[in-house]
């Protein structure tokens, strides 16, 4: 067995054990951001199971794959990102006295922060 098989194998183990991970995040993560977040790194994930297929094999055909995947997950990141912001700018994301942090990041008043 000679040490590229070995990488490559290693490389492709460590590819789907991340993939199921983030599998895992995806369907329980407790919240819209988790999974967001989980998709847009299964979709790097994929970007490099693409860029390990075309190392491999040295297929070039695959380059317009991984332009568009990697474009994918820039404009999905940016596209939740603005949708964030909206939300937070219509004031939906009221702080719970569970993750209370103040304009400028204090704790909340009685919680061990500077008025407890």
């Amino acid at each position: 067995m000679s040490l590229q098989s070995v990488l490559v194998t290693l490389c492709a183990a460590l590819l789907v054990v991340s993939a199921a991970l983030v599998l895992v995040r995806i369907i329980r993560g407790p919240s819209v951001l988790d999974r967001t977040v989980a998709s847009e790194v299964l979709i790097s994930i994929m970007v490099c199971a693409f860029g390990l297929e075309a190392a491999i094999n040295r297929n070039p055909t695959t380059l317009p794959i991984l332009v568009s995947l990697s474009l994918l997950g820039f404009v999905g990141s940016v596209a939740i990102a603005r949708f964030v912001a909206r939300d937070h700018d219509r004031g939906s994301d009221e702080p719970s006295p569970n993750n209370y942090l103040g304009r400028t990041g204090e704790d909340a008043p009685g919680r061990g922060g500077e008025g407890a």
